[in-house]
């Protein structure tokens, strides 16, 4: 562990810009509210000051309390409700992983690739770049059953016609709120009293005229009985096209980073080469011979014979030459197809003037589909010298260099990017149920208390389908001969056994098979899943009397949840694919907590907040967690705070009971001069995991200079620390190190005899308990809001101007056998990026709002460990590779967003139109490569640039409400 010291003294470099703080504000301190909450909260309570409307009470808890003028010492971001409105985004979850405290979520564009783990169309938040699985989702306070193994929520299952605003709690918080709050807590508040009847129907494309997109939302309240009773009901659906193919023109420019052709041990070159015009040498859409003397005959349409024109090559790649006929990515998805569907339903009943009652239900409904790139053979397929379909000119070259001495050719070997097989696809489709059933109220008991109880479940059923290829019935089909006695073509097999139903394939050429030929090898693996989560919980809060001192807040309760995963998978579908392979994971766990909240006031304007929860999990035993935070004002206008604390995250049911996921891809083989070599992973659960556990310090200040109205300036600084980190080793990390030596890393492979090229590689890998995290970083807003007529103008209107930034100082990461690496700063392989920021300048006059906003990330690396050098470059080796250019530009987009809205004492219409990536600019390259499928995706990083290119959004929205 690091000392306070040295946590700190990052602090003591050159001062930085300054960002913001919110918490638990109310009444007559909602001015002060202003520079501590989001754009959206500010928002929010300055619109009503301009409709000169009663200031209603703001209220942000950020913990188990919310008391009145209390800033609670854990930074926390409220999103409100006009900002998500304004974002023109399809979905919540897009507008929330713009903001810059979000990095590296999953999003359906970004997990087209994401096949056998059934991850594909999934949209989650990762607060920090700590990943998924340590920011802790909630609705309303209440956890939700996830949407994967790995207890993944998606946020599309939310009802986000009803969400009014969004907590974002950017720092531990296990000890308030349980397990997984590791980097933060993201909490969707829904409006539980909205009264009236309110319609929204919006609709977008791309200035390309594809990705059409429509969204419909109703929602509806009504008090009754004379208002001792409320219900409310909300109705979503919504249809995204997708882009199937990559119809960009930055698509085509063959952007890689390839294995450097000059390249040779020694010799001061790189190793790696980012460049564009480059193409797999290993393969075409109709196949080609990468060995023996017909090496670069490759075959066209209708079994065309051709011969390759090399470029500078270093297998698997080829820089110049025929190099566009060894891309791919025009059959991957560059948006997803999906669709929602959505309902929700909320009653509440006063039982008494101090009990009610109330049940929510809940139904969704998500569906992804989209291509995953093409079934890829990178120089794998043997085909017999006998093959009955070798066109007769390559039978002929044969035939010729056969007859020379010390010459014979009796099969080679061919790459393909299989135009005549279909591109491997995905059709997923969950459905997530949620019922909760509960009590509230308050007693007198020395003080007045409030209370709630509840009972949760949530269902999801998971339909996990795709589109692929049976290896080993391609193997038999690929392999036909002329039948000795018939003379027709059949498969070599079916000679011995003629009713194995095999059906000749010819993997030669494009447009030369047939339907029949396809459906023997073709199928679909499917597997279903079911998660459930049960949640039974009891609240207990109050505000104790302190004659000295404002009233003290306690907070206590005790949780219990259950989480479980079952499944069910056809045996033809659990092995042989080229991507499927699913196996059904059975296993189940318990947790019992209870925690003690405090909220205390101090002498000299301190506050302290502290709060500790005792966790018992049935799979790993019982855990502490807790939380010491200190606000103080020394300032009117001036504000700091501190936060310790201890947090966990348990292992998730992935990582425990894991059956065996197995997934299918290519590595760089260092063991044969750096081939692409397939290998196929197994994935098993480790039910010995234990909780990782993580440090964690926040640092904040704000400050809203009495002498500027408006303005509010604010920082927060934060450093995370993460021991016994539950992690595994990637499939080229296990084949590198054990090529430098390493006799650990040998022993988690073996070479398949049983494949076509004898050297494929068979891997097993598991997750285990043996890395250490840090990550630091500081959080910015400036915000400054004014109209024209306090300097004396006769220009009308207002202006808002708000900045959001992070800074990623280390993003760190030590395994214990390499030396540590820190990805802060990379701009792709993990990132984040050194900055994230975001920008908005709005102009609001009566009717009227216009808002532009500029979404930006900072240049950076490839990999921090990579050494850039163009000559006389250090030996290359597996943990510091050598490479031509390791920058990648950074990007600024801007977006517009122009609405007018006309309202009565009755109802409130309003029209918008938003326009995304206004100047259409495309995005950054960012060279993939030199392993793995890098040739199925362009040359891009979707996770943080945009590419979709200019989007407009057009919208309605009548609310008959109050």
């Amino acid at each position: 562990m690091y000392s306070l010291h040295e946590r700190i003294a990052p602090l003591f470099q050159p001062a930085p810009k300054i960002r913001r703080i919110a918490t638990p504000i109310k009444g007559l301190n909602v001015l002060f509210a202003l520079a501590m909450t989001t754009p959206a909260a500010a928002q929010e309570v300055t619109m009503a000051a301009d409709q000169q409307s009663p200031i209603e009470d703001v209220v942000v808890t950020g913990s188990r309390l919310a008391r009145t003028g209390y800033e609670t010492p854990t930074p926390v971001t409220v999103i409100g409700e006009q900002d998500i409105l304004s974002s023109g985004q399809p979905n919540i979850a897009d507008f929330v992983n713009e903001l810059p405290s979000v990095s590296g979520s999953s999003a359906p564009s970004t997990a087209n690739r994401s096949l056998s783990n059934g991850a594909a169309g999934i949209s989650s938040v990762n607060l920090r770049s700590l990943g998924n699985a340590r920011t802790l989702v909630l609705l309303d306070g209440r956890r939700s059953v996830g949407s994967l193994a790995q207890g993944t929520v998606d946020i599309n299952t939310f009802p986000q016609g009803l969400v009014k605003n969004i907590e974002i709690v950017t720092g531990g918080a296990s000890a308030t709120y349980g397990s997984d709050a590791v980097s933060g807590v993201v909490n969707f508040i829904l409006d539980k009293t909205y009264t009236g009847v309110k319609f929204n129907v919006e609709g977008g494309e791309t200035s390309y005229g594809d990705d059409q997109n429509w969204q419909a939302t109703l929602t509806a309240g009504m008090p009754l009985a004379d208002g001792r009773g409320h219900l409310l009901f909300n109705a979503e659906s919504a249809h995204r096209d997708g882009v199937y193919g990559m119809h960009r023109e930055w698509a085509d420019d063959g952007w890689y980073m390839v294995n450097n052709p000059a390249y040779q041990p020694g010799n001061g070159a790189p190793e790696y080469f980012v460049t564009n015009n480059a193409g797999q040498s290993v393969m075409t859409p109709g196949g080609i011979i990468t060995n023996t003397a017909l090496r670069g005959t490759y075959f066209g349409v209708g079994g065309s014979v051709n011969q390759f024109a090399y470029g500078a090559t270093r297998d698997p790649w080829t820089i110049g030459g025929d190099w566009q006929l060894g891309q791919s990515n025009q059959r991957t998805s560059l948006e997803p197809e999906s669709e929602r569907e959505g309902a929700f339903t909320r009653m509440s009943w006063d039982l008494t003037d101090s009990t009610s009652i109330f049940g929510e239900a809940s139904w969704n409904r998500n569906s992804a589909k989209q291509w995953g790139g093409v079934q890829s053979d990178k120089g794998t397929i043997i085909i017999m010298a006998d093959n009955a379909f070798i066109p007769e000119s390559v039978r002929q070259q044969i035939a010729e260099y056969n007859a020379l001495p010390s010459a014979d050719i009796t099969q080679f070997n061919l790459g393909s990017s299989n135009a005549d097989i279909p591109t491997r696809e995905s059709d997923n489709e969950r459905t997530v149920k949620r019922f909760v059933l509960g009590l509230e109220g308050t007693f007198m008991l020395g003080a007045e208390w409030d209370w709630d109880t509840y009972y949760q479940r949530g269902v999801t059923d998971a339909e996990e389908r795709l589109y692929s290829a049976h290896t080993g019935r391609l193997r038999l089909a690929q392999d036909a001969v002329l039948h000795p006695d018939t003379g027709e073509i059949v498969c070599r097999s079916s000679i011995a056994n003629p009713g194995n139903g095999c059906v000749p394939f010819n993997r030669m050429g494009i447009g030369v098979n047939s339907p029949e030929a396809l459906a023997y090898f073709m199928g679909h693996p499917e597997r279903t899943q079911k998660f459930e989560q049960d949640v039974a919980a009891l609240n207990f809060s109050t505000e104790v009397n302190n004659p000295w001192l404002d009233p003290i807040g306690v907070a206590f309760g005790v949780e219990y949840r259950r989480e479980e995963i079952s499944g069910y998978v056809d045996s033809q579908y659990q092995e042989g694919w080229i991507v499927g392979n699913f196996l059904p994971t059975f296993g189940d766990y318990t947790v019992r907590e209870a925690y003690l909240e405090t909220l205390v006031s101090l002498p000299w304007n301190l506050e302290f907040n502290g709060a500790a929860r005792g966790t018992d999990y049935s799979t790993s035993g019982f855990v502490t967690t807790w939380k010491a935070g200190l606000a103080w004002a020394p300032l009117a206008d001036l504000r700091a705070r501190v936060t310790l604390s201890r947090d966990i995250r348990a292992p998730n049911l992935e990582e425990l009971y894991q059956a065996g996921r197995r997934r299918t891809n290519f590595v760089t083989d260092p063991f044969f001069n750096n081939i692409s070599q397939r290998f196929t992973e197994t994935t098993m659960g480790n039910v010995e995991l234990q909780p990782e556990k993580a440090d964690a310090l926040t640092l904040g200040v704000v400050y809203q200079p009495s002498f500027v109205p408006g303005l509010a300036l604010s920082a927060d600084y934060y450093d995370i620390e993460i021991e016994d980190a539950i992690s595994m080793v990637s499939a080229q990390d296990i084949v590198d190190r054990c090529y430098d030596g390493n006799q650990t890393f040998c022993a988690a492979f073996t070479r398949d005899p049983t494949s076509d090229s004898g050297n494929e590689l068979l891997i097993t890998n598991s997750p285990f308990n043996f890395v250490s995290e840090r990550a630091r970083g500081l959080d910015l807003e400036a915000s400054y809001r004014f109209a024209f007529s306090d300097f004396g103008s006769s220009l009308p209107g207002n202006i808002t101007l708000r900045s959001l930034a992070t800074h990623y100082i280390e993003m760190s990461s030590n395994n214990g056998v390499d030396p540590p690496t820190d990805r802060a700063g990379q701009n792709t392989n993990g990132g984040p990026p050194d900055w994230q920021y975001r920008l908005s300048a709005a102009y609001t006059l009566d009717q009227l709002t216009v808002q532009l906003t500029g979404r930006g990330i900072s240049s950076g690396t490839y990999d921090n460990t990579y050494i850039e050098c163009t000559s006389g470059c250090p030996q290359s080796t597996a943990l510091n590779r050598t490479i031509n250019t390791n920058h990648i530009d950074g990007a600024l987009y801007l977006d517009a967003f122009v609405a007018w809205t006309l309202q009565t004492d009755t109802m409130r219409n309003q029209i918008f139109f938003k326009v995304n990536n206004l100047t259409d600019k495309d995005p950054v390259v960012v060279g993939l490569g030199p392993g793995d499928s890098s040739n199925v995706e362009p040359g891009i990083n979707r996770a943080l640039y945009d590419y979709l290119g200019r989007t407009f959004r057009i919208g309605f929205r009548i609310d008959w409400g109050s």
